[in-house]
């Protein structure tokens, strides 16, 4: 297990380094430097002014001592300062962070209810017909687009029925709605795949066995086949967090909720490119993470992964 978990977490530090990486030398692509693509919007601005900023932001350093400072801010948590307000962009992040990660959790846990459900009962109903639209469902959700879905509520809610305010108020519906929008987006591919593996395993010799002993059709489903189907589905569900956090920008700009979405279009707005690059990072950092922990999980529903000698979960749950 030791070994297990320092390869996973030696791949988590190697793909954080690896994405700061990209992202530095995607800001030097640039046609200028951040201070200078910021404040020549304004015109009036003389080059004494922009010189004397990009001084003490650090930008007149030679690259590779900006790489270098800027590599042991992001493992100490700092991502270099807003050009638009002057503040911290950790500061800035984490003011507005807490309403995306209530969306944002709130409709992770919500999606993989829905998911295991709506696999629940594709798989335990007798009727055809009735598993035929559950089955074709999850496609329908991945293919409704999040701002589409969530005017569409709007609408409906707040301008034709008028239980809901047009903007978050504190009130139930407030949050509820929006996290239902996004929860309905990500379990679409959690129930696909999670769909596609019970089918697999319900092709197992062992299956047949656990009927022949006259266990019940739930008792088979919930006590061994989802446990061994979950595997596929846990996988899926740590690449959604990319889903999940462009989602929850989305929903929140169209039911007006304050949070990381208003950030991120205050700093394309403004050409603000240290709080750009810091939420890239941060979203990479987060991505990581996630799927760091679903590594983890994996030994909890297959021990024979820790005898793989490191050649990768997914891998080891398909042997």
């Amino acid at each position: 297990m030791a070994r297990y978990l320092a390869q996973r977490v030696g791949q988590a530090l190697l793909v954080v380094w690896l994405a700061y990486t990209l992202v530095f030398l995607a800001v030097q692509l640039l046609p200028s430097d951040p201070v200078t693509i910021f404040l020549t919007v304004d015109s009036a601005v003389d080059q004494a002014a922009i010189d004397t900023m990009k001084s003490q932001y650090g930008y007149d350093q030679p690259l590779m001592v900006q790489y270098l400072h800027q590599l042991a801010g992001l493992f100490s948590g700092d991502f270099g300062y807003s050009l638009a307000s002057g503040q911290s962009v950790s500061d800035r992040i984490s003011g507005v962070a807490g309403s995306t990660v209530a969306l944002a959790g709130s409709a992770f846990v919500i999606a993989v209810v829905i998911a295991v459900l709506l696999v629940a009962a594709a798989t335990l109903t007798r009727r055809d017909a009735v598993r035929r639209v559950l089955v074709n469902l999850p496609p329908l959700f991945s293919a409704i687009p999040v701002f589409w879905l969530g005017l569409v509520l709007l609408e409906l809610l707040s301008i034709r029925w008028g239980v809901m305010s047009l903007f978050p108020d504190g009130s139930f519906l407030s949050l509820a709605v929006p996290v239902l929008v996004l929860a309905i987006i990500v379990s679409a591919p959690v129930a696909q795949v999670l769909l596609k593996s019970m089918n697999h395993v319900y092709e197992q010799p062992f299956i047949d066995v656990l009927r022949a002993k006259g266990a019940s059709r739930s008792w088979i489903f919930f006590r061994h086949a989802l446990k061994n189907a979950a595997g596929p589905a846990l996988t899926i569900t740590g690449i959604t967090v990319g889903t999940l956090f462009a989602g929850s920008v989305i929903t929140e700009t169209v039911f007006a909720r304050s949070g990381l979405g208003s950030v991120v279009l205050q700093a394309v707005t403004t050409q603000d490119v240290p709080l750009v690059q810091g939420l890239v990072l941060l979203t990479a950092t987060v991505f990581v993470v996630v799927n760091l922990i679903v590594d983890l999980l994996y030994p909890l529903l297959d021990p024979r992964i820790l005898k793989s000698n490191g050649q990768g979960a997914p891998r080891a749950l398909a042997a």
